[in-house]
């Protein structure tokens, strides 16, 4: 019985928040590097704050740790910065006044070109200046407004200067004013640095947010409304990847393989096009500058969800190809009147999805996003896995954990054509080791996984009359509004006859000469398809009739009867039925009128299939 008991307190978080959690508690006890003092106001920081936040670029957001409190963005403001240059001007315009090569040097080193003054990236300081002085508008308050403006589409939300650390980085910024000057002595600048940019306040989340645009190609994924044009974005995150890590960029590139910056206060973004941002912050910084919790964070991330950029491949958003419930699609056993409405009833509680394409961390991350969505409606969750085209070990990592955590909850998963996926198989195998059989259902189809869910919804239906021992040939559905002696009739011209579990009890191209009741046992009719296997049309028990076409056409079997266990069944063969109709003419009009209905059933079911797979 999968049923959740309601005094049992449950976690059902998902198991990408899982991972995060253990990550910051895995890194929260760091004590290396220290809180950066340069700046005084940033000193009063405390070295125990610690955040994490991982937004996709389907708008989804997992965040623990100190992930709302505010900081400083710092240099994190950088590629921000640069892409609404790039925006006012051009890319050659930009280009003229900055470069884009990699220094090597520190942050705020003096890196200009020899003989132009040109700084050599926008991610070092020099450079970022440049950067903030090309931004158009008339004066230093409108050329502010633009860029609040711009990291609040940014983040999702309205953002605001820390004026108490402005004003601790203005009495301070002696370095930065020297180098605004030596930029206007090359007509690099025009007018006094501000250095405003660097004080905007951010959480966490905003920097996961701001990274997951990017992802998204400048689009957030939250708002749905553009920060910076499409065009632009690649320009971005390529200072980010050879620059945005300052003497650290390339071993960042080489382990982590994310665009990527870091600003001093502690905070780190790193952006997987198309998929993803992260967000992390912690303020003690390694002698680069880099948050040292930070650096560790991605690095097990890119590990851990196989983010390198080099090493991913192509990943749809349309992952899930099907979702359809129980009520919509059902299995292709065939049930009794009393089964049906009952399923009528309960079949939403059954949920398949079709997944196609590749499931990658990004990917997987909507199925089980998804899956986590409807499991307050759902008991039973079939993943149909016959479209697929690859999975990675990240991808099986998650959907053993989401797994885990269904069965945790009285729920059942089941896994559908998981020969697509030897990865994952071995992984469950891996995992569950001797339990996998006992504990795992696995299926060559979603067609036997649906009657698995129907077959256990139904056992739990109190209400559900079921048809007792004795009861037949009474309890046959063909004989249904049969009074009892016509039903005795019938019955004077019944053969019995026994079929051993897998035995073929009709072939296709055999003459339908006779109509099969189930007494007891299963029965499935199927037809061959390619590749030599058999596709099963349904499933029949007791109570059911197989083969009553022959009743209409006589024509030659056109699909294979087997036995799927031991079947007890009455054979009624058609020439008594034509002679039946002669003598008793209301039994076979009965009979008939139940068989058109059963076919209308079965009709109407089939439509309903047609149209949840959309076809």
């Amino acid at each position: 019985m999968l049923r959740c008991d309601p005094n049992v307190l449950l976690d059902i978080s998902s198991p990408i928040l899982d991972y995060l959690r253990q990550l910051h508690k895995t890194y929260a006890d760091l004590q290396e590097g220290t809180v950066a003092t340069y700046i005084p106001e940033l000193a009063r920081a405390d070295p125990n704050w610690f955040g994490i936040a991982l937004a996709t670029a389907g708008g989804a957001i997992y965040e623990c740790g100190d992930s709302s409190q505010p900081f400083t963005i710092q240099s994190i403001s950088k590629p921000f910065v640069y892409g609404l240059a790039l925006e006012d001007n051009t890319r050659t315009d930009v280009l003229a006044k900055i470069g884009v090569e990699p220094t090597g040097d520190a942050f705020n080193a003096v890196s200009l070109e020899p003989g132009t003054g040109r700084p050599r990236n926008p991610m070092i300081n020099a450079g970022a200046i440049a950067a903030a002085g090309l931004i158009a508008g008339k004066s230093h308050a409108t050329r502010l407004g633009r860029m609040l403006q711009m990291f609040s589409l940014y983040a999702g939300r309205e953002v605001t200067i820390d004026e108490m650390v402005y004003r601790s980085e203005a009495e301070t910024g002696h370095r930065n004013r020297a180098i605004g000057h030596m930029l206007r002595n090359f007509d690099i600048l025009v007018e006094p640095p501000d250095f405003r940019q660097c004080s905007v306040s951010v959480t966490c989340r905003d920097l996961a947010i701001m990274a997951a645009t990017l992802a998204n190609r400048g689009v957030n994924p939250l708002t749905g409304k553009r920060a910076i044009r499409g065009e632009y974005v690649e320009s971005v995150l390529s200072v980010m990847a050879s620059c945005g890590m300052y003497d650290y960029a390339g071993e960042w590139l080489y382990r982590i393989g994310m665009p990527a910056k870091s600003g001093v206060a502690g905070g780190i973004i790193a952006v997987l096009p198309g998929q993803l941002g992260v967000g992390v912050f912690s303020p003690p910084l390694d002698a680069r500058g880099n948050s040292v919790r930070g650096i560790r964070v991605c690095d097990e991330l890119s590990r851990s969800f196989d983010l390198h950029l080099f090493n991913n491949p192509n990943a749809s958003r349309s992952v899930i190809r099907l979702e359809f419930t129980g009520a919509e699609v059902n299995s292709t056993r065939v049930r009794t009147a009393a089964e049906s409405r009952a399923l009528q009833n309960s079949a939403s509680a059954i949920r398949v999805f079709q997944i196609q394409g590749n499931l990658v961390f990004s990917t997987c991350e909507v199925v089980v996003r998804r899956v986590f969505t409807v499991l307050d409606q759902t008991d039973y969750v079939v993943l149909d896995l016959k479209h697929l085209l690859s999975m990675d070990e990240c991808a099986a990592r998650l959907l053993y954990q989401l797994w885990d955590k269904v069965r945790a909850m009285g729920k059942a998963l089941l896994f559908c054509a998981i020969s697509r996926a030897p990865g994952l198989r071995r992984y469950l195998k891996t995992k569950r080791g001797e339990q996998f059989d006992s504990e795992l259902r696995v299926f060559d189809d979603s067609d036997p996984a649906l009657e698995w869910c129907e077959n256990n919804l139904l056992e739990l239906d109190s209400t559900l009359q079921r048809c007792a021992a004795g009861q037949l040939p009474a309890g046959y559905e063909l004989f249904h509004d049969l009074a009892p002696d016509e039903v005795r009739t019938v019955a004077g011209l019944f053969e019995r006859r026994r079929y051993r579990a897998g035995e073929v009890m009709a072939r296709i191209g055999d003459p339908s000469s006779e109509v099969f009741f189930i007494a007891s046992g299963l029965a499935s009719v199927t037809i061959p398809v390619s590749g030599g296997t058999q596709k099963r049309l349904g499933v029949f028990s007791a109570g059911m009739a197989l083969g009553e076409m022959g009743f209409l056409d006589r024509a030659p079997r056109s699909a294979v009867i087997t036995a799927d266990t031991d079947v007890e069944c009455d054979l009624l063969k058609v020439d008594e039925f034509e002679r039946l109709a002669q003598t008793h003419p209301r039994i076979t009009f009965v009979m008939l009128a139940n068989m058109a209905l059963a076919i209308a059933d079965r009709l109407r079911k089939a439509t309903r299939a047609f149209s949840a797979f959309d076809y």
